[in-house]
């Protein structure tokens, strides 16, 4: 079910993605052609942003999509591939569970503060600082059902340079 939530929410991250192209597009448009800038391109445009990356990260953590570095694991027999990758994704769980904890203080603080962002639009924070709780929620329930996943079918292969190109 994770992984179905965790697709999902790519789709909907990619068309948000493709939404701030658009809106910063329109903002570009209007601020050089016809001198006339919006008020809210540019806040809305990092609020959907802030959002579609949040909601990403599991499925590109399901994906091995994230950033990593293989000089030397790439190089590591096959068992030591899938301890390495157990403990990569013990340091997420436990980070994520880290950012959750303290990202939903945070946001909770905001909604007891009142506290908005400091632009014309005055949005409330917590509709930005609540996608950090929410997105590693997910990022850490992905973690944790990929330790089952390496354990049984050993880490990821590496990527072959050729592959790259």
């Amino acid at each position: 079910m994770m992984d179905r939530l965790s697709g999902l929410l790519a789709r909907v991250s990619a068309w948000a993605f493709f939404v701030v192209g658009l809106m910063i597009c329109y903002e570009v448009a209007l601020r050089y052609f016809f001198n006339a800038p919006t008020v809210w391109a540019e806040e809305m445009s990092r609020f959907v942003q802030l959002w579609a990356t949040y909601l990403a990260a599991a499925w590109a953590l399901r994906h091995r999509e994230l950033i990593r570095i293989g000089i030397v694991t790439d190089r590591l027999p096959a068992a030591a591939r899938r301890w390495l990758e157990l403990f990569s994704l013990l340091v997420i769980a436990v980070f994520s569970g880290v950012a959750v904890w303290y990202g939903s203080w945070i946001a909770w603080d905001s909604v007891v503060q009142h506290r908005t962002t400091s632009t014309m639009l005055d949005v409330p924070a917590v509709l930005t600082e609540a996608a950090i709780p929410v997105g590693f929620t997910l990022l850490g329930l992905q973690a944790l059902l990929e330790m089952p996943r390496v354990w049984r079918e050993g880490a990821p292969a590496p990527t072959a340079p050729e592959a790259l190109h």
